[in-house]
Parts: C-alpha cells; sequence; structure tokens
C-alpha cells in the first residue's frame, strides 16, 4: 500500500474522531435517560446505526454530492438539501440541549426518589431514534467532508470504522463521567448549543470554523478538569 494511502487513512480517522466528538457527548446524554442496566445497549446501538449510516452514505456518494446541489431559492438566497439537514439538526441540538438546561436548572430531572424522570417516559426507541436523527446530520458533514480529502472509497470506510469503534470505547467513560458531575454535564449541553448554533450558521452559508469551537471547548474541558481537582483535594482534606 502506497504510503499516500496510509497517511491519507491516518488524517481522516483523526479528522473523524474529532468530529465525533459532538457525536459521543449527545449520545451520551441522551442514552443516560435510560435505566442504568439499558445505557451501554442504548448507547452502542446508537454507534451503530451511526456507522451503518455512514457506510451507507460513502457507498451513495454521488446523490450525496447532490445534496450540495441548490433546491430551491429563497429570496436569490439558494438552499440545499445538505443546507436543510444541518438546519434541522442544529435546531434539534438547540431545543434539546435548551430543554435539558432548564431541566437541571428547575429541578426537573428528578422525581421524588431521586431518580431521573426521563428514565420513566423515555424508552430505548426513542433514545435510538435521536441519536439516529442527529447521527444523520453529523454523517452527513462528515462524508462530504471525508469525500474531499480522500478519493478512495476503501480508505473511507475504513477510516470510519475506526472513528466509531473508538467513539464506543469513549462513549462509556464519557457518559457516566457526565452523569456523576452535574457540572460536566451542564458543559457538555453548552458544548452541543454552541454546536448547533454552528450547524445553522453552516446552513446559512456562514462558516464558523470549527478550529475555533474546539479551542473554546479544549479551554472549558481544562478548566472544568481543574475544578474537580480542586473539589477533590478539598473533599480529602
Amino acid at each position: 500500500m502506497e504510503p499516500t494511502i496510509w497517511v491519507s487513512f491516518l488524517t481522516l480517522t483523526l479528522m473523524e474522531i474529532v468530529l465525533g466528538i459532538d457525536n459521543v457527548i449527545f449520545v451520551s446524554i441522551i442514552a443516560n435517560k435510560l435505566p442504568e442496566e439499558r445505557r451501554a445497549f442504548g448507547r452502542t446501538i446508537g454507534l451503530v446505526g451511526a456507522l451503518v449510516m455512514r457506510i451507507g452514505l460513502l457507498f451513495a456518494i454521488t446523490w450525496l454530492i447532490g445534496l450540495t446541489a441548490v433546491a430551491f431559492s429563497v429570496y436569490d438566497h439558494g438552499v440545499s438539501w445538505r443546507d436543510i439537514i444541518l438546519f434541522a439538526g442544529g435546531a434539534f441540538l438547540l431545543a434539546k440541549a435548551t430543554l435539558e438546561i432548564h431541566n437541571m436548572v428547575e429541578g426537573g430531572e428528578h422525581g421524588p426518589s431521586g431518580v431521573a424522570s426521563g428514565v420513566a417516559q423515555v424508552g430505548m426507541v426513542s433514545v435510538i431514534a435521536q441519536i439516529m436523527a442527529l447521527d444523520l446530520v453529523f454523517s452527513v458533514d462528515s462524508i462530504l467532508t471525508a469525500i474531499g480529502m480522500v478519493q478512495h472509497v476503501e480508505v473511507m470506510i475504513a477510516a470510519v470504522v475506526v472513528s466509531i469503534c473508538v467513539m464506543m470505547a469513549a462513549s462509556g467513560p464519557i457518559a457516566d463521567f457526565i452523569h456523576k458531575h452535574p457540572t460536566a454535564k451542564m458543559l457538555a449541553l453548552s458544548f452541543l448549543m454552541l454546536i448547533g448554533v454552528a450547524l445553522v450558521a453552516d446552513a446559512m452559508q456562514f462558516h464558523i470554523d470549527r478550529g475555533y469551537l474546539y479551542a473554546a471547548i479544549g479551554f472549558s474541558v481544562l478548566v472544568e478538569v481543574l475544578n474537580q481537582f480542586v473539589r477533590r483535594k478539598r473533599a480529602e482534606s
């Protein structure tokens, strides 16, 4: 195999993992609404669905590229199906994150027994449906980026499979951490709102460089890690 193909594979895999961070956070938060014994299964099914969807989209490259073609115009502004998908996904993320933050602040997340009330109300089908809906949004954006980077479908598929496997391995620890630390969950929901704004902006042809978003997220995570360290030291003293 040519060295350039290996470089393409490693670069694309890293990119898919970075782009998948948003997906992992969303999957972790949604799956935590299930009973504890079913959360791992919900996360796995959701991410397997994402894998199947992305591979399917890779085999439908011609159709996928067609999503970027102008479908109709609004006040001389061309709108494609990709724009519609990104706008709907961003709006959903904004609404979902806002509702979750409202429940946390107002106390609607917990009932008298201290158990999340969403657990009793949200079933496996609902959780998986929400995960798959966002998977579609993230997959379209991710695969379109992959098509622009690599010409070999086999390399794309291999990179997607590896990235999803990494996401599966990371989703459990991330979900547990978010569930145990309310401030981390609030931070994660803020990330989702940030990504939602970016998706809506992309749909309106106003691109926000993801580097700025991930730099802000990285800084916030560093601050949260320091906060957790300080809390732990105080608890031990």
